[in-house]
């Protein structure tokens, strides 16, 4: 490999952001380990493109590496399906142990076949609903409600199943579509929730914690089959050695984003019982989990979940 030729990696999120900040102490740990030889040059905030048009790009080779939503992976790999399935996870420790093992490293694995190679898991937290109305306590107190979605086939069917209405739509409509009217809720964590200022509109917020999708690092195969075997390992130790970096600033940011908000007034609340939402959740699984390796990986996972 060229001395000091950095790796070039996009990220949708902004400067500041967990992820952002995680690539680049990957990169000052690549360049600490390799003597300079190996770093990283990462273009926040969406610079290069949308996930969708950097991912193609890293596939093809023209980037080295990106940090990606799994949204935009479930339909080229089946199994990245499985981290997003609603109430799979119990908890963040249940999610955490669940992607630092086996099934991680499987979830992983599972995109070489596309040209690309998982490092590693970033959390992007735990997604709850909010809205214009009232508090959610029991599924019924969604019946008819307008809630945006991601473009995603899987929320919108979980939704329906939740008896409410999905709206797919960016990110970006969210704000003027709760103030408007179009919509009566949506679903985020707390960081996002205050960052798109969410809250003025929507200020009651319920504590689901239905999804727990992780975000993912990943490397272009064709750039991977380029390095030595000890620069591979190398790469991927650093990968690996940035994850904790990485949670602890988003732990810190969760916690920073929930006491603002419940000092300005938000209603948070508990539901009365998460097992009314997990049940009606079956036929979404059903749907989307369909082959004997998304079962016996979801049998994994779940069994790791124990009494979490």
């Amino acid at each position: 490999m060229q001395k000091g030729r950095a790796f070039l990696c996009a990220d949708a999120h902004p400067e500041e952001y967990p992820t952002v900040q995680a690539v680049k102490e990957m990169g000052r740990l690549l360049d600490e380990r390799t003597g300079g030889r190996l770093g990283i040059r990462i273009y926040a905030g969406g610079q290069l493109g949308s996930e969708r048009d950097t991912l193609e790009i890293t596939t093809f080779g023209g980037l080295d590496m990106n940090r990606v939503n799994l949204a935009p992976l479930n339909a080229i790999e089946p199994m990245t399906v499985i981290p997003s399935l609603p109430f799979l996870f119990r908890s963040t420790a249940h999610m955490r142990a669940a992607l630092d093992g086996a099934p991680g490293d499987e979830l992983l694995a599972s995109l070489n076949r596309h040209g690309l190679v998982g490092l590693c898991f970033y959390d992007s937290g735990e997604r709850c609903f909010y809205n214009t109305k009232r508090p959610i306590r029991t599924p019924t107190d969604m019946t008819g409600m307008k809630i945006r979605v991601q473009n995603s086939d899987l929320y919108v069917a979980m939704i329906k199943a939740l008896g409410a209405d999905a709206t797919p739509m960016s990110l970006g409509e969210v704000y003027q579509s709760l103030v408007q009217g179009v919509i009566d809720g949506a679903e985020n964590n707390w960081p996002s929730y205050e960052s798109g200022r969410h809250f003025e509109a929507a200020p009651y917020y319920s504590l689901t914690g239905h999804v727990m999708a992780p975000e993912i690092l990943v490397m272009s195969l064709s750039r991977w089959n380029k390095l030595s075997e000890d620069d591979r390992h190398t790469v991927r130790q650093a990968a690996r050695d940035s994850v904790p970096f990485m949670r602890a600033l988003w732990d810190k940011r969760v916690d920073e984003s929930r006491t603002r908000l419940l000092a300005a007034g938000v209603e948070a609340n508990e539901v009365d019982d998460k097992n009314q939402f997990i049940d009606l959740m079956r036929p979404v699984w059903d749907r989307f989990v369909v082959t004997q390796d998304q079962k016996r990986l979801v049998a994994e996972i779940e069994a790791m979940g124990g009494g979490a």
